[in-house]
């Protein structure tokens, strides 16, 4: 009997320590614990550049391209000065930016920003005045593939790769990039590595998803646009994940973020606007959803879709401040409740309150299509309350912002 147990318990053992150390096909132990290997191919200016080593493709080794930036390398810091660090995720067509590498830089952080598309964009100039990058054209024209680059950023690395080995398929390998960067910029002396975070815009905003469910070390994350649920309603992506027919549902279980995202712990801001054509706000409340953990939604509406678009907000700097260096957070609102013809939202603030307003639509047909509605709403001392929406309003939320402009959202509203 005490045998039987023994072997039991070894077991059970065994299988935890399997679990801890394989997430579907990512070995997060490995890539939490291994530094990769760093090839520096500029140490100079304001912004770096470097190689790191990647996941093996098509059974080869691979290196990343990425850049990277701190108070440092402006020349901002002080002696032993040590920065929370940050890790930026470009979207579709995408590659490291210098630029916004910069940004964060100058926000006082250790930023990097990886190529996921086993490329390397042409260099920046710099502004002799500012020091700043002034970016040079970047398309498929003039981007240079890596000899010994990972699997392009196209539709079918993304979603046809399925049916290929685990180490040829992208959203396998753009995970595990964003995490080995992580990584590495963790073992800089000048990084806390206690006060790290992760951002990424569309198609980053979705490995930003999948990277907070599988690195657990994120203080914050903010995925801007991307969520999850890319097989249902007007995604964009569906069409692409119907083609893969039998293998659908795998594609749909290993990669998309809606499969991942219960298991995330890492506070996350959701950012998004109302008429994505990417994301819609269906599949942006599912993905919300999915998420137990602390979590906050930013909906704009009508805020437009792109890279600069994307890191624009100022929350998102915000957020990433409150958990890195001890910011003051967005305002918290609860859940909205309708009552006696009103929306009455409660909330919680560490600044006071400036404005609030409740936003809706009546239109029907493709969500970006629709026109929204924005209509004031008043602010008092225990809550906000504003107009109940039409009877016709079909999707609806309220926005909340501070003394600083700040604005977060309450989740969105939908009429079943």
């Amino acid at each position: 009997m005490k045998r039987l147990l023994y072997t039991l318990l070894l077991l059970c053992t065994m299988t935890a320590i399997s679990a801890a150390e394989q997430v579907g096909g990512w070995d997060l132990d490995k890539l939490k614990k291994e530094i990769p290997a760093v090839e520096w191919l500029k140490k100079e200016g304001s912004v770096h550049s470097l190689l790191y080593a990647g996941e093996a493709y098509r059974g080869n080794p691979t290196q990343v391209f990425a850049v990277y930036a701190s108070p440092a390398t402006l020349g901002e810091a002080k002696p032993g000065e040590r920065f929370p660090g940050v890790v930026l995720i470009h979207g579709g067509g995408g590659t490291a930016f210098e630029e916004w590498a910069y940004l964060w830089a100058k926000r006082g952080y250790a930023a990097i920003a990886m190529d996921l598309g086993g490329s390397r964009p042409p260099e920046c100039k710099t502004d002799p005045k500012t020091g700043s990058p002034v970016p040079s054209e970047r398309s498929a024209k003039t981007m240079t593939r890596l000899p010994n680059g990972g699997p392009n950023q196209g539709h079918p690395e993304k979603f046809d790769s399925i049916t290929a080995e685990r180490n040829d398929q992208w959203p396998f390998h753009a995970a595990a990039s964003v995490i080995r960067a992580h990584t590495l910029i963790r073992s800089f002396p000048e990084v806390d590595p206690e006060r790290t975070a992760v951002t990424g815009i569309s198609w980053g905003g979705y490995t930003t998803c999948l990277a907070a469910s599988l690195d657990d070390r994120f203080k914050a994350a903010v995925p801007v646009y991307g969520c999850g649920f890319l097989h249902e309603g007007e995604s964009v992506q569906k069409p692409s994940i119907d083609k893969l027919a039998e293998r659908a549902a795998d594609w749909v279980r290993e990669y998309d973020p809606s499969s991942l995202l219960p298991r995330c712990r890492v506070p996350i801001l959701f950012v998004n606007g109302t008429n994505d054509v990417h994301y819609p706000l269906d599949s942006y409340l599912k993905t919300f959803s999915k998420v137990s953990g602390e979590k906050h939604m930013r909906i704009q509406v009508n805020m437009a879709h792109g890279h600069q678009a994307g890191w624009a907000p100022q929350e998102i700097g915000l957020f990433i401040d409150s958990k890195c260096r001890g910011g003051k957070p967005l305002p918290v609102p609860g859940n909205p409740r309708l009552a006696d013809g009103k929306v009455s939202v409660p909330f919680e603030s560490a600044l006071p309150l400036k404005s609030a307003q409740l936003h809706y639509t009546t239109d029907t047909g493709v969500r970006s299509k629709r026109t929204w509605k924005s209509v004031d709403a008043t602010v008092g001392g225990n809550g906000v309350t504003a107009p109940e929406p039409p009877a016709e309003a079909n999707t609806w939320f309220v926005s909340l912002s501070d003394e600083r402009g700040a604005m977060t959202t309450t989740a969105i509203q939908l009429k079943p």
